[in-house]
């Protein structure tokens, strides 16, 4: 036993730790001890300001619903998110294998499936019509039959359908079975862009910050395919004002398409269209299940069926 005095307080709790028997836990929480204790003598933080964090992470918890997860709306907003994302890839994602972009907080899990060149838009069919088409390949450009492709986004007023109206109605998102050449093409209406959640703390703290709170429109994306790492990423749209600045830091530049008329290919010439294809990393040992940085299905309710 000794006196525990703020220089070798670190070290004190470390030691207290030192015996978890997990090792990744014990790896992660003495990390955690370090930083957070460098944070609070770096700002020398005061007792109402840390009251203050404690009342603002409760806040958070209890701005949580089925249908709502501000954790990793918090999460997003501090960058964090992106910051795992990029962890991931570095991990194991082939240098030619398409780039991952956010899961977001909206993810449904068992949507329901569409064939090929139907629309996503059951309920909200204003705006105007695009239909998106391409190819799901493994990063050396094979194609890979019967890939599956989740899909969701806003509709042409930026709400999702958790959103727009009572959340069991299912809306703007869909899945979509490749064919055996891994071809894929649906149509939709273009998305709107749309500020996050902004009537809850992480709303607050965004404007606390004098941010904007908006993301620029975009199209979600799940694909996945037999041997191949799972990609999460989104399309984002090249004319939306929040192109540079998206709140959560999601958009790339490999990302960011534009609809245009005339596409060699398009299955529906009548429509403005956007070609992209997909290409899948081969799937190692760190894509285990939990690899998704976003909604965690459990806090999200099924598509209703």
């Amino acid at each position: 036993m000794q006196d525990v005095n703020l220089d070798p307080l670190t070290a004190e709790v470390l030691d207290q730790m030192a015996g978890t028997p997990d090792p990744r836990l014990r790896e992660i929480m003495a990390a955690a001890v370090r930083h957070l204790h460098a944070f609070a003598r770096e700002v020398k933080l005061k007792p109402d300001e840390w009251l203050s964090g404690i009342a603002f992470l409760t806040a958070v918890g209890q701005a949580c619903t089925p249908y709502r997860q501000e954790f990793i709306l918090l999460s997003d907003v501090l960058g964090l998110s992106r910051v795992i994302n990029l962890l991931h890839d570095a991990e194991g994602r082939d240098v030619s294998g398409t780039e991952t972009s956010l899961l977001g907080p909206f993810f449904r899990e068992k949507a329901p499936e569409f064939a090929l060149g139907e629309s996503i838009a059951v309920h909200s069919r204003e705006g105007t019509e695009i239909v998106i088409f391409g190819h799901v390949t493994d990063a050396e450009g094979r194609p890979l039959p019967h890939a599956m492709i989740d899909v969701w986004q806003t509709n042409a007023d930026g709400l999702y359908d958790l959103q727009a109206r009572d959340a069991t109605v299912v809306d703007m998102r869909g899945r979509f079975r490749c064919d055996a050449e891994g071809r894929f093409h649906f149509r939709t209406v273009k998305p709107l862009g749309y500020s996050i959640p902004m009537d809850g703390p992480v709303g607050r703290l965004v404007r606390d910050q004098a941010r904007h709170g908006c993301r620029p429109a975009h199209i979600h994306f799940l694909v996945s395919a037999e041997g191949c790492r799972e990609l999460v990423t989104a399309l984002y749209f090249a004319d939306d004002p929040h192109i540079g600045s998206d709140t959560v830091f999601g958009v790339s530049r490999s990302l960011v398409v534009s609809p245009a008329s005339g596409l060699e290919g398009a299955p529906r010439p009548d429509l403005p269209a956007i070609h992209y294809n997909f290409r899948l990393s081969r799937r190692g040992a760190t894509d285990a299940a939990g690899a998704r940085v976003g909604a965690d299905p459990s806090q999200i309710l099924p598509a209703a069926q």
